[in-house]
């Protein structure tokens, strides 16, 4: 496809482009540049489905900074539909909504902005807000805190499954996490449930592993960590 620039591997995004002209910086130029960066760090889902990142981060001069972030509200929602409508026109899929945030850069002089980006999928889970007890490891994903307790745990897309993300690289049902307290120790076992692209436990793909603290889980484009809670 045309439109395509480098495609970019991996999730999270560095600052790769710095807007260069004299003045003030403009909210068009903004909205031209984050499609832009749709275009460069979009990535291939199939034939004709492409994953874009969904969550910007704008550093802007002070001088820029103090103009537009009295605006940043209604330039947030602006510049979401702009996107929202070119992600559409190109078969772009976000992997949940689309967040942008301002920061003030001061080493950037009047004029230019950087971007940086990443695909952040929306976790959707109801059990989630429960504090985990002493002792418990948590299931971290996006921010979102699961405690790991006695039994089974489904993680897709799918309302359906007991942690849902909207990951579109996910299966509806994706993986299990089983939990099972033996003498003296909690064993907590994740399996695959015939996905799409599989499950990665420490970027080795498996079918089926035991976890422990610190393990890295991913699943389509989502990283998920097992951890003790804060202050344990």
């Amino acid at each position: 496809m045309g439109v395509f620039g480098r495609i970019e591997k991996g999730i999270q995004s560095a600052v790769d482009w710095v807007f260069r002209r004299g003045g003030l910086v403009e909210i068009p130029e903004l909205t031209q540049r984050l499609q832009k960066e749709l275009n460069d760090k979009a990535q291939p889902l199939s034939r004709d489905r492409w994953l874009a990142p969904n969550q910007f981060t704008i550093a802007l001069s002070k001088a820029d900074y103090a103009r537009l972030f009295p605006l940043s509200r209604t330039m947030t929602e602006e510049i979401s539909a702009d996107l929202e409508a070119y992600a559409a026109d190109v078969d772009y899929t976000f992997p949940g909504p689309i967040q942008i945030t301002y920061e003030e850069r001061p080493d950037l002089p009047t004029g230019r902005f950087a971007i940086t980006s990443r695909q952040v999928a929306e976790v959707l889970s109801p059990s989630a807000s429960r504090p985990a007890c002493l002792g418990e490891l948590i299931l971290e994903v996006n921010g979102v805190r699961h405690p790991l307790v006695p039994g089974a745990i489904v993680i897709g897309r799918s309302h359906e499954a007991n942690i849902t993300i909207t990951d579109p690289g996910m299966s509806r049902a994706h993986a299990e996490i089983s939990v099972q307290d033996a003498p003296g120790r909690r064993r907590i076992h994740i399996r695959d449930l015939d996905s799409r692209n599989g499950i990665f436990v420490n970027d080795e793909k498996t079918a089926e592993a035991d976890l422990s603290e610190g393990d890295r889980i991913t699943l389509g484009s989502t990283k998920l960590l097992v951890r003790a809670p804060t202050g344990r």
